[in-house]
């Protein structure tokens, strides 16, 4: 890891840092994908400070926070699966004039050496179909299980391809 870089773990104290970061980094990545009114829905529902708290204290998911110079740059988050051997990345996000250095792959190499430690098989995760990032996790070994939309409400969808990385 380049000196200047750190990944470490997010609690309560860090919600507004999150939020943060996913209002500077989600509506640009998803701007080209998905309506103005649906990023909006979208972000309200799943970066408000009650959804990133609730995620935290209720679905315990763990989140990490990549920094550079102390700096926040990007973040993300995982859970184990009932099966008690997958987990799933639920998120994972760098600022957009960092994204291609990376970055990326370091926060998913540091989740899945987590994840092998404690005894984990797989790492799944969800890609919108239209996003670009799918052959970002194709380099580094996910595979296309199935493809699925989820209906998040006022009439909105996520179009998604679940992937799978065995640990």
């Amino acid at each position: 890891m380049h000196s200047s870089l750190s990944i470490r773990s997010a609690g309560i104290e860090d919600v507004k840092t999150i939020g943060f970061l996913a209002h500077k980094i989600w509506p640009a990545t998803y701007k080209e994908i998905l309506s103005a009114e649906q990023r909006e829905y979208m972000m309200k529902l799943i970066y408000s400070t009650a959804s990133i708290t609730r995620q935290i204290q209720e679905q315990k998911h763990s989140f990490l926070i990549l920094e550079d110079d102390e700096a926040p740059v990007g973040f993300a988050s995982y859970s184990l699966l009932p099966d008690q051997k997958v987990y799933k990345l639920h998120k994972i996000y760098v600022l957009p004039h960092l994204q291609g250095r990376g970055l990326g792959k370091l926060m998913i190499d540091f989740i899945v050496d987590r994840i092998r430690s404690s005894g984990g098989a797989a790492l799944q995760l969800n890609v919108n179909r239209y996003n670009q990032a799918r052959r970002f996790y194709e380099k580094l070994g996910f595979r296309l299980i199935r493809e699925e939309d989820i209906d998040i409400g006022q009439g909105y969808f996520m179009n998604d391809y679940v992937m799978e990385l065995p640990i």
